[in-house]
């Protein structure tokens, strides 16, 4: 599987499309907005560039995409009046996902998000340019030192390929799981440390001297990388997988033979790798967590939320994940899979409190 090729969320409008189907990552990009704010404002009140250069990788479609150039505009708005410059900054936001993101629902929604910020912020604001940039964040994207600020939400924590030598030594497995080998856990952790370098390098390479990051990565608090924390929610679509083969709808050897391309990494991995390789200072390092039924406001003894967060949370799963389902088994068995899965989370989410945990890094490039 040509992880760059078949990784993407569902395009369009429709009722599985990841635009309908995102509110946890809305969520999370809330949760983490005042350490975004913070970045933005020490970056321009530092550097008060002509023109501000942001790229935010991962990108996707649907409303959360220009949610982080909102802010970043009203906050450099904001300070550029306070601080009483002649001229407001222009905006240059690059939007990134791989090829096969959906950029055209994007792109159809530009014109009515810049019409909005202008009025907002009215006639003295600066323009902003949008640009779409397919490709991999795991190879260079931009020219050297042409960028200020780039941003990542939920996108880092997907590799740019399942770690090699898996085979079926993950039987019965989709990911990594309690019940997989040390060699499972050790290749999957390997292929992170590969990713995440290459991807701190190419950023170092792209961004001027004092330029920022700000990253949130799907994560985990504990240092074992199979802990329910997360593993969990892929064990339970492995039971749906498996309850399908045992019936004989799936074929034994074609589910141990797929493994989901992701790694959720502890805080002390990723600082890991950023001391390692050295062009940033570490500037905050935090961990949160936000429930996996986005629609549950912390309501976890309400049985409504009950019965509705195996529906929903599969909605949200499905978006994410049907893509590479497809790719590996065909369409065929794609409704009868979150069918099952949704009844199995249902029953789990009625049960225990299920969270995901986040992990949010904002980092500096040294001079």
């Amino acid at each position: 599987m040509e992880v760059a090729q078949v990784l993407h969320m569902n395009g369009g409008m429709g009722n599985t499309s990841y635009a309908n189907n995102s509110l946890l990552q809305q969520k999370v990009i809330s949760m983490t907005k005042p350490i975004t704010e913070e970045v933005i404002s020490n970056l321009y009140s530092s550097m008060s560039p002509r023109t501000l250069a942001m790229a935010d990788l991962g990108c996707s479609s649907g409303p959360n995409t220009l949610v982080l150039v909102s802010q970043l505009m009203e906050v450099v708005h904001n300070l550029w009046r306070k601080l009483g410059h002649d001229q407001s900054p222009e905006y240059q936001v690059f939007l990134s996902d791989l090829p096969g993101n959906d950029f055209n629902t994007i792109f159809m929604s530009v014109p009515s998000f810049l019409k909005k910020m202008s009025l907002q912020l009215g006639p003295a604001s600066g323009p902003c340019f949008l640009s779409g940039v397919p490709g991999s964040f795991y190879g260079r994207l931009f020219p050297a030192n042409s960028l200020h600020l780039v941003h990542s939400s939920y996108s880092l924590h997907w590799l740019s390929q399942v770690p090699e030598g898996l085979g079926s030594n993950n039987k019965g497995n989709i990911y990594m799981a309690s019940t997989s080998p040390p060699g499972v856990l050790c290749a999957y952790y390997e292929q992170f440390q590969r990713d995440f370098s290459i991807f701190l390098k190419c950023r170092a390479e792209e961004l001027v001297g004092g330029g920022r990051m700000v990253l949130t990565i799907l994560g985990r608090r504990s240092e074992d990388p199979s802990s329910k924390e997360c593993c969990y929610i892929w064990e339970l679509l492995a039971t749906a997988l498996n309850d399908m083969v045992s019936e004989g709808l799936i074929d034994e050897e074609k589910l141990d033979s797929f493994n989901i391309p992701k790694y959720t990494p502890s805080p002390s991995e990723v600082e890991s790798e950023v001391v390692k390789d050295g062009s940033f200072c570490i500037d905050r390092l935090e961990v949160s967590e936000i429930n996996w039924n986005a629609y549950d406001s912390e309501s976890f003894s309400s049985s409504d939320a009950f019965s509705d967060g195996g529906y929903n949370v599969a909605k949200c799963m499905r978006a994410v994940a049907e893509p590479l389902l497809v790719t590996h088994f065909g369409d065929a068995i794609i409704e009868e899979v979150f069918c099952r899965y949704k009844e199995i989370l249902s029953d789990r989410i009625s049960k225990e409190k299920t969270q995901f945990t986040n992990v949010t890094i904002a980092l500096t490039k040294r001079g």
